[in-house]
C-alpha cells in the first residue's frame, strides 16, 4: 500500500505541474487522449495530450514534454493488463451527476477484483499525505498544504516567467479571460514583485494592449516554429520558447541538448575525431586549440554516457497513441447557428 500511494502521489504531482490542468481534467485523462501533430515544415511528430472539456466545456491540446512523456509511460506501464491493453473503467461525474461510458482512464487503480478510477477525494488525500510526510511548513510554522489547483498557479507562473506571452499562456490553460491568467501568476520574493510591477508599467506605456489580445496567425506559427527550430543534428534542443541559443550553437557542449539515441554513432565519431585533433594540436604546439578541444571532448563523452544510462534505465515503452477518431469521452455540441 505504501508503494501504491507513493507511485500515485508522484504521478499526480508530476502530471499537475507539467500540464497545469484542473483536478476534474486530471481524473478524465484517457489513454485515447494521446494524439500526434505533424509539423508541416519538417514532418516531425509532436506528441499532444487531449484535455476533455471540464469547467469551460472547451477541448484543448497540450504539447507533451519529454518529462511528461516519461510520467505517462510509467502510468501506462503500471495499469496495463495481461494483454497489454489499458482496462476500461466507468467513472461518475459528480458535477453533472451522470455515469460516463467505459473509458481507458490513466488514473485508475485495482480495488478487489476490479479496476476503479481514482476519485477527487483520493487525489486530494494522497496529495495531502505526501506533503505531510515532507514536514514542510509555511511562514507561520504551520504544516504546508497544497490543493491540486495550486499546481495550476505554479504552472502559469513558471510559463510566464520563462518568457511565454500571457495571451499564449491563456490558450494553453484554457482561460476565457486573460485577466484570469494574469491573476494566477504569483511570484513571492519582494524584489521580483517590485521589478515585475515596474516592467508591467513600462510595457503598458509603450504597448498598452500588445500582449492582451487574441494571437495572430503569424504569432501562432512562430510558436509552432519554435519546435521546428529545436531540432539539431545530434538530437533536440531543450531551450525555452522565445529564447536564443546562449552557447553559440555549440550543441555538443550544451547541457540543454537531448541527444538522439540514433545519433550515438555520430557522436562517437566526433569523439574519436576530437582525440585525433587534440593529438595534432599538442604535436604542433597549439596548446590553446587543445584546451578548447578538450572541452568539446568532455561534452561528447558526457552525451554518450547519458545515452548509455537512458538505455540501461528502462526499455522503450510503447504509448500506443491512437488516432484522433478513436478518442473516447464526451463531445460538445454547438448550438444551432454556431460553428
Amino acid at each position: 500500500m505504501e508503494e501504491h500511494r507513493a507511485f500515485w502521489s508522484w504521478a499526480i504531482v508530476e502530471v499537475l505541474r507539467h500540464t497545469g490542468i484542473r483536478i476534474e481534467e486530471l481524473t478524465e485523462l484517457s489513454h485515447q487522449g494521446l494524439v500526434q501533430y505533424r509539423l508541416p515544415g519538417t514532418g516531425e511528430l509532436i506528441p499532444l495530450l487531449h484535455i476533455a472539456p471540464s469547467k469551460t466545456d472547451a477541448e484543448r491540446l497540450l504539447v507533451i514534454s519529454p518529462e511528461l512523456a516519461d510520467v505517462l509511460s510509467s502510468i501506462i506501464s503500471r495499469i496495463r493488463d495481461a494483454s497489454g491493453a489499458v482496462p476500461l473503467v466507468v467513472s461518475y461525474d459528480s458535477h453533472e451527476r451522470v455515469w460516463n461510458p467505459p473509458m481507458p482512464l490513466l488514473f485508475q487503480r485495482h480495488v478487489g477484483v476490479e479496476n476503479r478510477p481514482i476519485p477527487f477525494s483520493g487525489i486530494r488525500k494522497m496529495l495531502t499525505e505526501a506533503l505531510a510526510q515532507t514536514g514542510l511548513t509555511d511562514t507561520g510554522n504551520r504544516p504546508l498544504t497544497f490543493s491540486p489547483h495550486d499546481f495550476r498557479r505554479m504552472f502559469i507562473t513558471d510559463a510566464i516567467m520563462n518568457g511565454m506571452p500571457p495571451h499564449i499562456a491563456q490558450l494553453v490553460v484554457g482561460h476565457r479571460d486573460i485577466n484570469t491568467t494574469m491573476g494566477y501568476k504569483a511570484v513571492y520574493p519582494e524584489e521580483v514583485i517590485n521589478g515585475h510591477r515596474a516592467f508591467i508599467a513600462r510595457r503598458r506605456t509603450a504597448r498598452p494592449s500588445e500582449e492582451y489580445r487574441t494571437p495572430t496567425d503569424e504569432e501562432w506559427n512562430d510558436f509552432l516554429g519554435h519546435f521546428e527550430r529545436r531540432r539539431v543534428a545530434l538530437g533536440d534542443c531543450g531551450r525555452a520558447y522565445g529564447t536564443s541559443c546562449v552557447h553559440e550553437h555549440s550543441c555538443l557542449r550544451c547541457s540543454l541538448l537531448r541527444p538522439d539515441p540514433g545519433q550515438a554513432g555520430r557522436i562517437a565519431e566526433i569523439r574519436d575525431n576530437l582525440l585525433d585533433r587534440i593529438t595534432e594540436a599538442k604535436r604542433e604546439g597549439w596548446l590553446g586549440e587543445a584546451e578548447g578541444l578538450k572541452v568539446s571532448l568532455a561534452g561528447a563523452r558526457q552525451k554518450l554516457a547519458d545515452l548509455a544510462e537512458r538505455n540501461r534505465r528502462a526499455a522503450t515503452v510503447n504509448l500506443g497513441i491512437p488516432a484522433f477518431r478513436d478518442i473516447a469521452g464526451r463531445t460538445v455540441t454547438a448550438a444551432e447557428g454556431q460553428t
